[in-house]
């Protein structure tokens, strides 16, 4: 062995693989069977100067409670008083107790050196403790540890001993199971009444340093793995000497002195590896245990995978099954009937269960995965009326508990075992219902479910054979799912989802889902949501294809998507009011009722950009009349400054006005009012000014309307008060530039004194006018002398 220096443990905090693996290589080396004392007290000594190093990294990896206060200025909490009070524990202090273990007990001398070892017929004061009840030994070790010599005998080369110890190992564990079931069916009652139980394992199996159960299968499948000759004797094949993808292969190898005369030791190491998984233990501290325990679990499945299933650990696997459910329930078994709120979840262990058992006991593998979709972590964090009744949008998300750091992962795995039910559930109408509630129920991540919609709508519609109508459905309601899940939440997926909900899932099924949830629009979509994406689809000639609608069908359908559109302008007019404008074209009266809606809100609810939007839209549908009093209500909303020439309303108020201008001199001369109000930017009015007096009000108005076909003049109302206001306009806007302006800008002040000219001559004595105005500015800023001197130039 290398000898480790400070260095190295630098190394050793930074490489968690080396962390996990190095404490049980140091409890091997310490419990070599035939290690002297002297070299043992030569371990020791050196262990504890490592583990005493500041840089030994620790068990758990949970640095966080260990740091030091190095200024002593901070408060310490009492969770950290707590923290401080406990022993530290580094990666070397189980190979520092394992120093105190010795092999000189005579049970386990005789347990480790012969497989005929059974209880003698006539029994001493004590030894009932040492053998079942049918005789085997027991070792009656804290688990782990026993497990700690298991493999410390397999390390230093003796195999048949580490097998026959772990064998007494798991006669133990079995004896202890029969206790607990016991114990268990005495307090079944009160345990379902009190829906609360507590947990015997605070230091589980899975996850654990020592790896107990790894070490016992591996230990267990070894005697029964299939070697080269071995192989090409059963199959008649050579191995691939490199590069071989295949999983070991396993024979039965009998157990010696079994009760049951087919037991082996292969379906003693899924038994075994069953009772680890399945046993309820609480969620360690810290991201690294919590980490180690989904990575040790994934391993152990990862191993029981590779086990080709025959009948006979098809039979071991239901009866472990069947006792975690029903006889090791309560504080032992994560499969139980009523579980501690903090034990660690059952799903990936589950998802194993499901997939191994449907093919022989499917109604087993939905009860033990249907069981383990539990998540009571967040179960007492949601709204109980909610979670309860599964046809309800769960309204409050769940809070994340914050000392689980795995939880997205564990979330995760709940999604991955919901969906290998769904998967196998197809065409099941009964089971597809029952996992649909379990669904419903027990996640509570709109976007797991939103995954699970998803998954639910591809595998019912495959690409070479028909739609499954019942997995359709299931994907229709969690589509609903969530969309009463987010409805008051914000989640930048929401639009996918919505169109999963409508417009992949519900057109899918049928009419009657799509008139459900246009009834029900307030309880899944936004006004803006129900408008412009749900009725828009279900109004789309697409979904008429799709679902080969007749024309009364049609009609209903259309007249609950009008009913929807009015409703949400009637809630939210600002945003739905063109939406339902649209979608009520083809119904007077829905029409009629969306436009005075539109109308009702102008005055306190829209902007002038909104107002502008419908007013351009109904001169397109050929109602100009209706788009005037919208454009003159919109102007009313809008205020442009002296100085924004580049404002986005411009081009609305120019259309507003040329609208006005081709109706006539009627509204020609109301809109004008409102323009003078409204606009004080003398570019934009001058424009406007211009345009008025290029043609005749009236010319492109309704047809058959008389028209004058005069020009008007600038004299007389209404271009009167218009050319006015736009010289009123130059004038303030000139002051205000020359308060602030710089030498390069001189340039584009006199273009602007040019154009206002040219509006000052637009009135019978504009040049007067003008001349008076130049002839002010010239004294008022005559300190701006070469300003002035060009001024002169151009206007005299």
């Amino acid at each position: 062995l290398p000898t480790v220096v400070g260095s190295t443990l630098v190394w050793l905090s930074k490489t968690e693989h080396v962390q996990f693996n190095s404490r049980a290589l140091w409890v091997c080396v310490v419990l070599n069977p035939h290690c002297k004392s002297e070299e043992k007290s030569s371990w020791l000594r050196q262990l504890r100067r490592w583990g005493d190093m500041d840089v030994c990294p620790l068990e758990d990896g949970n640095y966080g409670s260990e740091l030091p206060n190095i200024t002593n200025a901070l408060p310490q909490s009492n969770l950290s008083q707590d923290s401080l009070a406990r022993p530290r524990r580094t990666v070397f202090s189980r190979a520092v107790e394992a120093c105190d273990l010795h092999w000189q007990d005579s049970h386990l001398q005789r347990i480790i050196s012969s497989e005929h070892y059974t209880s003698p017929s006539y029994q001493r004061e004590g030894e009932s403790l040492l053998f079942s009840p049918q005789g085997l030994p027991l070792w009656l070790d804290h688990v782990p540890t026993a497990c700690a010599r298991v493999d410390a005998l397999r390390s230093h080369g003796y195999s048949r001993e580490a097998l026959r110890l772990a064998v007494a190992i798991i006669n133990t564990l079995r004896l202890q199971q029969h206790r607990q079931m016991d114990i268990y069916r005495h307090q079944k009652k009160d345990l379902l009444q009190k829906g609360v139980t507590s947990i015997t394992n605070l230091e589980g199996w899975v996850g654990h340093p020592l790896d107990p159960v790894g070490c016992l299968f591996t230990t267990l499948t070894e005697t029964c793995r299939v070697d080269e000759d071995q192989f090409q004797f059963f199959t008649g094949f050579h191995r691939p000497l490199e590069g071989d993808p295949r999983p070991p292969v396993y024979h039965h190898v009998p157990v010696w002195g079994s009760s049951d005369g087919g037991e082996s030791y292969l379906t003693l190491a899924l038994e075994v590896a069953l009772m680890g998984m399945g046993q309820q233990r609480i969620m360690p501290e810290g991201l690294y245990a919590q980490d180690k325990v989904c990575r040790n679990e994934e391993q152990i499945v990862s191993k029981l995978q590779e086990l080709e299933l025959d009948p006979l650990l098809v039979q071991t696997l239901r009866k472990q099954t069947v006792q975690l459910l029903e006889g090791a329930a309560g504080p032992f078994s994560g499969l139980g009937e009523v579980i501690h709120r903090e034990s660690v979840p059952m799903h990936t262990f589950a998802k194993y269960l499901f997939s191994a058992l449907l093919p022989h006991d499917a109604d087993l593998a939905y009860k033990v995965a249907l069981r383990a979709m539990r998540l009571p972590v967040l179960e007492s964090s949601a709204g109980s009326g909610d979670v309860g009744h599964p046809h309800h949008g769960i309204s409050i998300v769940p809070s994340r508990y914050p000392r689980w750091f795995t939880l997205g992962h564990l979330e995760s795995q709940q999604c991955e075992l919901a969906s290998t039910m769904l998967t196998a559930a197809k065409g099941d109408m009964l089971r597809l219902r029952t996992v649909l509630e379990a669904i419903q129920k027990n996640i509570h991540s709109s976007s797991l479910i939103f995954k699970l919609a998803q998954d639910a709508f591809k595998i019912a519609t495959p690409a070479d054979s028909p739609s499954d109508i019942t997995l359709l459905n299931v994907a229709l309601e969690l589509g609903l799912q969530v969309m009463r899940m987010t409805l008051s939440t914000l989640n930048w997926r929401r639009r996918e989802m919505v169109r999963l909900a409508v417009c992949t899932c519900a057109t899918e099924v049928c009419m009657r889902a799509l008139v459900s949830i246009l009834q029900s629009w307030y309880t899944l979509f936004t006004p803006t949501e129900a408008t412009s994406i749900v009725a828009a689809t279900v109004m789309s000639h697409n979904t008429i294809l799709r679902l080969s609608l007749d024309y009364p069908q049609r009609e209903e359908l259309a007249s609950c998507a009008r009913t929807l559109a009015l409703q949400c302008a009637m809630k939210d007019p600002q945003n739905c009011a063109l939406s339902a404008l649209t979608l009520c074209e083809k119904d007077h009266i829905a029409f009629e009722t969306a436009y005075q809606i539109v109308i009702d809100a102008a005055s306190t609810g829209m902007t002038y950009s909104q107002l502008f939007t419908i007013a351009r839209y109904m001169e397109h549908r050929g109602y100009p009349l209706r788009s005037f009093k919208l454009a003159s209500l919109a102007m009313t909303h809008l205020n442009l400054a002296y100085n924004q020439d580049t404002h986005p309303a411009i081009n609305d108020v120019l259309w507003a006005c040329a609208l006005s201008h081709s109706l006539g001199k009627n509204e020609l001369a109301a809109i004008i009012p409102l323009v003078v109000k409204s606009v004080q930017c003398a570019t934009v009015l001058s424009d406007i000014l211009r345009r008025c007096t290029m043609t005749a009000p009236g010319l492109a108005g309704i047809p058959g309307r008389r028209n004058s076909g005069k020009l008007m003049s600038t004299d007389k109302a209404p271009l009167r008060q218009l050319l006015d206001a736009t010289i009123s306009a130059y004038i303030n806007t000139t002051h205000s530039r020359l308060t602030h302006i710089s030498p390069r800008h001189y340039g584009e002040f006199i273009e602007f004194l040019s154009k206002a000219r040219e509006t000052f001559l637009l009135a019978q004595d504009g040049h007067i006018q003008f001349a008076q105005f130049i002839d002010n500015l010239k004294q008022i800023y005559k300190g701006k002398k070469k300003l002035m001197m060009l001024v002169r130039e151009r206007f005299g």
